[in-house]
């Protein structure tokens, strides 16, 4: 049996959502952040010494444990897919495919984690002496690198979208998949509007799906779905 090990608020529903749409029977080991530093329990530890989700344990391969969420995708889709939801080797779509899969994480979320790590530093509690300072050097950095990596990022994105209705193609895949927490993300955090309005599209259209809603029943509340 598939085991996924899902920290709330996390990457870790992208892979519920890719089970779902797989149609494989699993289950779920849930696990809370830490209200205050937002981090995970120290029990995922127990899993993976990195102690982060997302992280799957698979009983019919011999208790294997497999983490990073693109490695996850990776042996899911090539181990129980049956060619579902994976581009036919050597074709176009295949390499976006695995552009795609790679770029969610490799480059998409890395301002948007630089700037949720800003954010807090521009308007979290500190002393009053070091506020002005923090706060002027936390906008300097957002304002000069952060924030034009994501726009550039997002119109790249919106123009890729362009090209096909999905991003490896014109089928629905496993990238679809991947590349959602990103731009939850990104919606969440003030980076989507009407100047994008392929990537709320996207959005729109993975929400609507199915598999997408019996996910999200089965692993409880997730703020990046609104």
């Amino acid at each position: 049996m598939i085991v996924v090990h899902h920290l709330n608020n996390s990457r870790s529903q992208r892979i519920l959502w890719l089970l779902e749409e797989l149609g494989l029977d699993y289950e779920i080991k849930k696990y809370q952040r830490d209200p205050k530093t937002m981090l995970a329990p120290p029990e995922l530890k127990a899993v993976h010494p990195l102690g982060k989700s997302p992280v799957i344990t698979d009983g019919a391969n011999g208790d294997l444990v497999v983490a990073e969420s693109g490695a996850i995708v990776e042996y899911l889709v090539g181990r129980y897919g049956n060619g579902r939801l994976v581009p036919a080797a050597g074709t176009p779509e295949r390499l976006r495919w695995t552009y795609f899969l790679h770029f969610a994480e490799g480059s998409a979320m890395s301002p948007l984690l630089m700037k949720l790590v800003f954010d807090k530093v521009e308007n979290g509690p500190m002393p009053f002496f070091a506020r002005p300072i923090a706060r002027a050097i936390a906008r300097k950095v957002k304002d000069g690198f952060v924030m034009p990596n994501i726009r550039s990022q997002l119109d790249f994105l919106e123009a890729e979208l362009g090209k096909s209705a999905w991003f490896a193609g014109n089928e629905f895949s496993a990238a679809d998949i991947q590349m959602s927490f990103a731009l939850e993300a990104a919606a969440s955090r003030g980076g989507l509007g009407s100047q994008y309005p392929r990537l709320g599209a996207f959005l729109q259209k993975i929400h609507a799906r199915p598999a997408y809603v019996r996910a999200l029943e089965r692993g409880g509340k997730y703020d990046y779905a609104s």
